[in-house]
């Protein structure tokens, strides 16, 4: 640790060496959240369960540990397990709480949420004290200080930017000097032997939001922070240079970090990011990933080609870090759509989805998430063992991530990335144009997109072909046939004079197909319908022959209170 006007100076001599956010790194844009509307489907119904889960927590009982820190009034009930004072990181996921709920509010101008915000931040706020102290202990600022931190930054980045909250800009500066003293003065890896006041901190996933805290207050100082901490020597050099260093590093920290090189990338402008990014995306898709795109058992990568992702069905049943996990690798593939236009990461980003989060059960009230994916025969759906866990920030804010993972655009107009009712709006020119997406997808695999615009325009729309297509896509417009090319792993583009309530429908067979564990084990498979993986509901207890007679199948997102086994006996000729 060192002291505020050391860092303070040092980062502001940093700054000097200066970073411009280059022109032309993106090939493609995320929309706003206020551009997207979910109007039905599996996504909608869990995004609207989430948002009433988090807009019911008690707003005194979130604050109860900050208040009494800062020798307040401090009414309601304790929240119990992690969070509270002598939990494991007390406050921790305050500012996703924060976060996701003005991501929500952003996309669907609930006032109520607008409401929840503004009194969340007030309330912080009021705790902070004339140092800025930012934490909820001394604990919480010893056990965890850069992970929290991130926290409470994303939290004032999203209130300031989404809802405007005045407040949340002014605090973001203080929050961050106030932990500076509580940080440590360099990045390093999580492993072993990290510092021992720090034992599960992770200064490197630091970068990214002091990158946007940057852009957000233009203050030099926040810049020169994030390349402070950016993990290059230990971990981004490596990765660029194509070394698999994966194995037996932490799973979800190591992937979340993957964007703070995304956004060294963004604004610095360095190639090695990139490479280092790309690389480690087919790292973990070629080696790493379970059928539901997750990966990570016991919260650790594995060595590749050693069949340890095959033996983790049986040794444990902590397999995937699901909303933390899916909210990170999420995240990583919109940037590289961003940065590369490729349909690839539209495809890992829908795998994830549709069969990790989008699977988690409702929480409790009183604090129970859905924390672990298991892939065990027999597993059932639980929650973690302590309330409050991590888990719980991520789950709010993925789920309100479904709105800028649908669609992308560019000049030439929009890209369909995922396929759910849905509507999003922008400017083709001076003409203003409402796309309107329905689907029973993912159930059914047709959709229909219609346009609405006042007057007749051109543009393009670019929908996703997927890599698991059984056949060839079939597109008409009007209702008639059009000849457009339409291959697999690319985004067909229709390009035409659109007028209002013209429309798209596309066809995508599904089909059934195995995917094996691993390497070592090609006779253990998991069945595959389009996108989605399927598990057979109520089993037979062990691993049985896929072919098995009686077999009842679901995807793993229908499964709720019943048993249900993922991995199944196939033979190998």
């Amino acid at each position: 640790m060192f002291s505020r006007r050391r860092f303070l100076h040092t980062a502001a001599a940093g700054a000097l060496l200066g970073a411009a956010r280059g022109a032309g790194r993106e090939h493609l844009r995320e929309f706003t959240y206020a551009d997207v509307q979910l109007t039905g489907g599996p996504l909608k119904a869990q995004y609207d369960w989430v948002h009433a889960h988090f807009l019911s927590l008690d707003n005194d009982r979130l604050l109860k540990v900050y208040r009494q820190r800062a020798g307040l009034p401090a009414p309601g009930d304790d929240m119990g397990g992690w969070y509270d004072a002598d939990g494991f990181v007390p406050g921790h996921t305050i500012g996703q709480y924060i976060s996701g709920l003005a991501r929500m509010y952003a996309t669907t101008r609930h006032p109520a949420t607008l409401a929840k915000v503004k009194a969340l931040v007030g309330g912080y706020a009021a705790t902070l004290g004339a140092d800025g102290y930012p934490y909820a202990s001394e604990k919480a600022a010893v056990t965890w200080p850069c992970y929290i931190l991130d926290k409470y930054v994303v939290g004032m980045l999203d209130a300031h930017r989404l809802t405007g909250v005045a407040a949340a800009r002014e605090m973001l500066p203080r929050i961050i000097r106030g932990a500076i003293g509580h940080i440590p003065d360099h990045t390093y890896d999580r492993t072993p032997d990290s510092p021992k006041q720090a034992p599960y901190d992770e200064p490197y996933i630091l970068p990214e939001n002091l990158f946007n805290s940057y852009e957000a207050t233009g203050d030099p100082q926040w810049l020169a922070m994030a390349r402070l901490y950016l993990l290059n020597r230990e971990y981004f050099d490596p990765l660029a240079q194509g070394k698999n260093l994966l194995p037996g590093k932490h799973a979800y920290s190591h992937v979340i970090a993957l964007s703070s090189a995304a956004k060294a990338y963004e604004v610095l402008g360095d190639e090695k990011y990139l490479r280092a990014i790309r690389n480690a995306w087919d790292m973990i898709e070629e080696t790493q990933q379970f059928a539901s795109g997750g990966w990570g058992p016991k919260e650790a990568f594995v060595p590749p080609h050693e069949g340890k992702l095959g033996e983790s069905l049986t040794a444990h049943r902590e397999h995937f870090e699901t909303p933390c996990g899916c909210y990170a690798h999420m995240k990583l593939a919109r940037y590289l759509l961003r940065f590369t236009g490729d349909p690839r990461y539209g495809d890992g980003l829908e795998r994830v989805l549709y069969n990790t989060i989008l699977g988690s059960i409702e929480p409790s009230n009183d604090g129970d998430y859905f924390y672990y994916s298991d892939y065990q025969p027999g597993a059932r759906k639980g929650y973690y063992k302590k309330k409050w866990p991590c888990c719980s920030g991520t789950l709010v804010q993925g789920v309100a991530d479904y709105a800028v993972s649908i669609y992308f655009q560019d000049s030439s107009g929009v890209y369909v990335n995922l396929f759910t009712p849905s509507e999003v709006r922008w400017n083709a020119g001076a003409v203003p144009v409402r796309l309107m997406q329905s689907t029973g997808y993912p159930n059914g695999d047709a959709l229909e997109l219609r346009v609405d615009v006042p007057t007749p325009v051109e543009f393009a729309i670019h929908v996703r072909m997927p890599a698991w297509l059984s056949g060839a896509a079939a597109i008409r417009v009007n209702g008639k046939s059009v000849d457009v090319a339409a291959e697999r792993k690319t985004f067909a583009t229709i390009r035409r004079l659109w007028r209002k309530n013209d429309t798209v429908e596309v066809k995508l067979p599904f089909g059934d197909r195995t995917e094996a564990i691993d390497d070592r084990h090609p006779d253990t498979v998991a069945l595959m319908r389009g996108p989605l993986m399927m598990v057979a509901v109520n089993a037979p207890d062990g691993t049985p022959e896929i072919a098995a007679p009686g077999l009842r199948f679901a995807p793993f997102y229908a499964v709720r209170g019943e048993s249900y086994t993922t991995y199944f006996k196939q033979r190998v000729e």
